[in-house]
C-alpha cells in the first residue's frame, strides 16, 4: 500500500474488482493504492466499531447505507487501538459532521491512518455485483497510483485471496492484558484474542468477571496458568481452516466451560469435527435475523464473518466430546449460527454479542456464559 496526503474528495479514483468490473469515483480519506476483500456491511450506523473492528483486517468494506460519515469520529467508541480495513467505499460521505461527540472528520481519520478510500460511486450497483458474484478481491487506486486499467487489474489479481489467509496473529495482542471485574470479582475467564473487539472484555465485566485477554498464539498452559473459570474464544479474521486448534482441544478435554463467537465459533466447530467454509459473500451489518433454537425466540444480530460451520440442522451430532446441536440459525440463508455441546458445558454463536455498535439482543449470552461457570463451580465444590 502506497499513500500520499488526504483525498479531500477531490482527486479521481478508481475501483477496480478482480473480475474486470471498475468504478470510478473521487478518493476518499488517504491518496494511494490498496489491495483486500470486498465486502459490504448493511449498518445504517456504527461505522466507527466497524472500522476498528480487527476482524475487518485485509478486507475494503462497502457501505450499503448512502450517507456516511454524518457523525464525525470521537474518541470513546473504537473498538481496538486503529483502523483495520484495508479499504472505505461509500457513496456520499457527509461534507460536515454534526455530533456533541464529534472531534474530526471520517475522512480525516481515515486519512491520518493511510487508509485509502473512495467516495461518489454506485454503491448500490457495486453490491448487486457482489450478492451476484460473491466477495472478491479488489484495489482501490487514487493520486501517482492511477494507472492503465489493464495493468491495475492485473495487480488487483495477483493480490492474495482471503480463502487460506492465516490472519489471527497479526490483529491480536502481543502481550497479555487483564480487564479487572466492575464491582465484586465472580469469576475469572481467559480469553483468547483472535481480533477481540474491546467492548468484549467489557460485556463480561460488567457481570463481574475478571477477563486475561491472551495472544492468540498462547498455549493451553498460558491459558491454565491465569486459573481461569472459563475460557473464551474470539471474533477475528483469515481462514478458520488455517487455526492450530490445539489449546481449544485441551479446554474440552478439561471440560472447562467455553464460550466462542464469530472465528471462535468456527473453530469450536472444527475442534468438534464439522467442517468450515466460505459464504458467497458473507454477513456483515447490524440487522440480521437469527432464532434461538433452544427458545424460539428470534434476535436482531450483528454479524461480520465470510466462513460458516458445516453442520446438521435436523438432528444431534456425536462428536470426540459428546453429542452437539445447532442452538441458532441464520433466518435469511440458514447458516448455522450458533452451536452447543450437550454433554459438557460448551457453546459458540457466529454473531457479536457484545452489541457495539447494537442492537442488544443477544447480551443473554454472556449471561448464559456465567451461569456454565456457576454450575461447574457448584460441581467442583461438591466433589
Amino acid at each position: 500500500m502506497t499513500i500520499s496526503t488526504r483525498g479531500a474528495g477531490k482527486a479521481p479514483a478508481v475501483l477496480v474488482l478482480e473480475d474486470g468490473r471498475i468504478f470510478r469515483g473521487r478518493a476518499y480519506g488517504a491518496v494511494g493504492e490498496t489491495f483486500g476483500e470486498a465486502v459490504f456491511n448493511t449498518g445504517m450506523t456504527g461505522y466507527q466499531e466497524t472500522l476498528t473492528d480487527p476482524s475487518y483486517h485485509r478486507q475494503v468494506v462497502v457501505m450499503t447505507a448512502p450517507h456516511v460519515g454524518n457523525t464525525g469520529v470521537n474518541d470513546e467508541d473504537d473498538e481496538s487501538k486503529r483502523i483495520w480495513v484495508s479499504g472505505y467505499v461509500v457513496r456520499d460521505p457527509a461534507r460536515i459532521p454534526s455530533n456533541w461527540r464529534s472531534r474530526r472528520s471520517l475522512d480525516e481519520e481515515l486519512a491520518s491512518q493511510g487508509v485509502v478510500g473512495i467516495s461518489g460511486i454506485d454503491t448500490r450497483a457495486l453490491t448487486r455485483h457482489l450478492r451476484e458474484r460473491g466477495a472478491m478481491r479488489v484495489g482501490i487506486f487514487s493520486g501517482q497510483a492511477l494507472g492503465d486499467d489493464a495493468e491495475l487489474l492485473t495487480r488487483v489479481q495477483q493480490a492474495p485471496e482471503m480463502k487460506g489467509a492465516d490472519l489471527s496473529a497479526e490483529v491480536a495482542t502481543t502481550e497479555t492484558y487483564v480487564v479487572p471485574a466492575i464491582g465484586e470479582k465472580k469469576f475469572t475467564v481467559a480469553a483468547l484474542d483472535l481480533g477481540i473487539k474491546g467492548m468484549t472484555p467489557h460485556r463480561m465485566a460488567e457481570r463481574g468477571i475478571e477477563v486475561h485477554v491472551l495472544p492468540a498464539t498462547a498455549t493451553a498452559e498460558q491459558v491454565y496458568a491465569v486459573n481461569p473459570d472459563g475460557v473464551f474464544l474470539s471474533n477475528g479474521p483469515g481462514d478458520p481452516a488455517t487455526a492450530d486448534l490445539t489449546v481449544i482441544k485441551a479446554v474440552l478435554e478439561r471440560r472447562t466451560p467455553l464460550f466462542g463467537i464469530c472465528f471462535g465459533n468456527q473453530l469450536l466447530g472444527r475442534a468438534l469435527g464439522f467442517g468450515t467454509y466460505k459464504l458467497k459473500y458473507g454477513h456483515r451489518g447490524i440487522n440480521q435475523p437469527v432464532q434461538d433454537r433452544t427458545t424460539g425466540k428470534v434476535e436482531v444480530t450483528a454479524h461480520n464473518h465470510g466462513f460458516a460451520v458445516e453442520a446438521p440442522l435436523d438432528k444431534v451430532s456425536d462428536t470426540p466430546y459428546g453429542r452437539a446441536e445447532v442452538s441458532h440459525v441464520c433466518l435469511n440463508d440458514d447458516v448455522v449460527e450458533g452451536l452447543r455441546l450437550l454433554d459438557q458445558p460448551a457453546f459458540s454463536v457466529q454473531y457479536h454479542p457484545e452489541a457495539a455498535a447494537g442492537p442488544h439482543d443477544a447480551a443473554y449470552l454472556f449471561d448464559r456464559f456465567t451461569s456454565l461457570m456457576e454450575t461447574a463451580l457448584m460441581e467442583a465444590e461438591r466433589a
